[in-house]
């Protein structure tokens, strides 16, 4: 193994990082999923420049037939991959080393386009404070994984937010970086242009010839090293929008209004989210059984309910435009829901300035003495950075979920939170649905019927991408430090799994555990995945398991 190291140090250049000693990969090895046992990683490279990341898959293919040296290169952009794998490698046995691109931070910034091309280790965080130092003209593709979690890195997950551009590898427009065989990519468009600044290429996502960029998305086939983006520029008017559903039984009505302002005002809507209750407490209150493996009781949630004014399910929206289009659309989406017997709440109402005013005044004894007033204070607050997100500034107002079942969640700062150091347990089930009320209402009770026989709160959102779209996220979080609540979560996912692909609830994303058990290497599809494989990694020296059956 020394020697295997010797030749890494050798083959990277001076600045580079090589990180060997056990305490410092440790952080590693950390992730919120709850996997048995350690992936054997024997170094972790933090890369500064793209020639490095060339360098290490030269080093790993000549190496590749020597198998006292041979070693998988798991690439990670900033390891926040939060449910699925954190930084973590599948468990193989094989020496694998990290190759960390969090050092790549450079930004390059078209304003007259409103196209950026970054680097992988460009968090959510860098790129807003790059747009706010250059006149915070646009916004941020964020996503609730917070602040430091990488753009690039979402996107060749194929995640998704709710700003305009909701689909986030759908605004990517180019893409570079290196197949396994350490071979240079970008488009035949990009290869074909001799001009000096290339720009055409990052305005035209479908190239030339056949399209290979979509080939670094949610495999093991190349490492991307950087990437375009198309930026959604902040609109003149900007609105949010609640509709408080205080029936259960609402929800087939209730998708259909949905459905049609998302078909008839895209581009000037966002994705909707459709949250039920236990969703929306989880996310605000604190959980009533700290440190105990059992769900809410009936009587915990209408307490919980009643204290936050919590309704049965929640819609959540956004409108950007101009003024004049804000405000007609606005006004449209006010009578659609009329058909729904809900509270409806937009953030251009008086009630938000008058009430951030009063709060504003009040002296912080009152809080203690009335707390009606502080809890007023707080949902204000949330509201706010509800906003935020909304307009593409990313910050900490998801990860709070995470820490659902923590029994120590009081004690970390609202505004420093990273759920893999601070021991969270989440895992994520992320299913399509079809956008029709008798499957959704199905899903629900499925979710409602299953998640409980596990002692896991069933916590549901749906997000809608398009009128014919939706993708439901139901987080399990589980005290990570209990043995059998880990195995409860696990047990819990693979049911939902196994049960929901019968029922046509069909995942759109998978942890790196669920990609050894759930995918079959013999279907024509994951077949042709091994062929291309072949081909682009023929010493297979990279990623190792990752969407990749065998």
């Amino acid at each position: 193994m020394s020697d295997c190291i010797s030749y890494i140090k050798t083959a990277i250049g001076n600045n580079a990082t090589l990180i060997t000693q056990a305490d410092e990969l440790i952080p590693y090895h950390r992730g919120t999923e709850g996997l048995e046992g350690k992936t054997n990683i024997i170094a972790v490279v933090k890369a500064y420049d793209k020639k490095d990341v060339e360098s290490l898959l030269l080093l790993a293919n000549e190496l590749a037939n020597q198998p006292e040296f041979k070693f998988t290169i798991y690439p990670i952009s900033t390891g926040l991959n939060w449910g699925y794998g954190t930084s973590q490698p599948p468990k193989l046995d094989i020496k694998v080393v990290i190759l960390d691109l969090s050092g790549l931070t450079q930004i390059e910034f078209d304003e007259d386009l409103g196209l950026v091309t970054v680097e992988p280790g460009v968090t959510q965080q860098l790129l807003s404070d790059f747009f706010i130092s250059n006149g915070d003209n646009f916004m941020v593709p964020v996503t609730g994984a917070g602040p430091n979690a990488s753009i690039v890195g979402n996107a060749i997950e194929r995640g998704y937010g709710i700003t305009p551009y909701t689909d986030h590898f759908g605004a990517v427009t180019a893409v570079q970086g290196y197949w396994a065989n350490a071979r240079h990519f970008c488009s035949a468009v990009n290869e074909l242009d001799k001009s000096h600044n290339k720009t055409v290429d990052k305005t035209f996502k479908w190239g030339l010839g056949p399209y290979l960029d979509g080939l670094f998305t949610q495999s093991n086939l190349g490492v991307v090293t950087q990437m375009s983006i198309r930026m959604a520029r902040k609109p003149q008017k900007f609105i949010s929008f609640i509709m408080q559903v205080p029936d259960d039984k609402a929800l087939e009505i209730a998708i259909p209004l949905i459905r049609k302002i998302l078909r008839d005002y895209e581009g000037i809507v966002g994705s909707i989210n459709l949250m039920d209750k236990r969703r929306v407490l989880s996310m605000f209150a604190e959980n009533p059984n700290p440190g105990e493996h059992k769900v809410m009781s009936p009587t915990d949630i209408a307490k919980l309910s009643k204290a936050q004014q919590t309704p049965s399910w929640t819609i959540m929206g956004s409108i950007y435009g101009s003024n004049g289009v804000a405000k007609t659309v606005k006004k449209e989406i006010k009578r659609i829901f009329k058909a729904l017997p809900c509270r409806q709440i937009f953030s251009d109402s008086p009630i938000f300035s008058i009430g951030n005013a009063v709060i504003n005044t009040t002296p912080n004894f009152l809080f203690k003495l009335a707390p009606f007033l502080a809890l007023i204070k707080e949902q204000l607050a949330s509201f706010e950075r509800g906003k935020e997100i909304m307009l593409g500034r990313p910050n900490n107002i998801a990860l709070k979920l995470a820490y659902w079942r923590h029994k120590n969640a009081k004690r970390f700062p609202a505004d420093n939170l990273s759920p893999g150091k601070d021991g969270c347990g989440v895992l994520w089930y992320a299913p399509l649905v079809t956008m029709k009320p008798n499957i959704m209402r199905e899903y629900v009770d499925f979710i409602r019927a299953t998640c409980p026989k596990f002692n896991i709160e069933p916590l549901i959102t749906f997000t809608n991408l398009k009128h014919d779209c939706v993708d439901s996220t139901i987080p399990i979080l589980f005290d990570l430090s209990d043995p059998d609540a880990v195995k409860d979560a696990h047990n819990c996912l693979k049911e939902l799994v196994l049960e929901g692909v019968k029922l046509g609830y069909i995942p759109y994303r998978l942890n790196i555990d669920q990609q050894q058990w759930l995918l079959d290497a013999n279907s024509p599809f994951w077949h042709t995945v091994n062929d291309i494989k072949s081909v682009v990694d023929p010493n297979n020296i990279l990623s190792m398991g990752r969407y990749n059956p065998r």
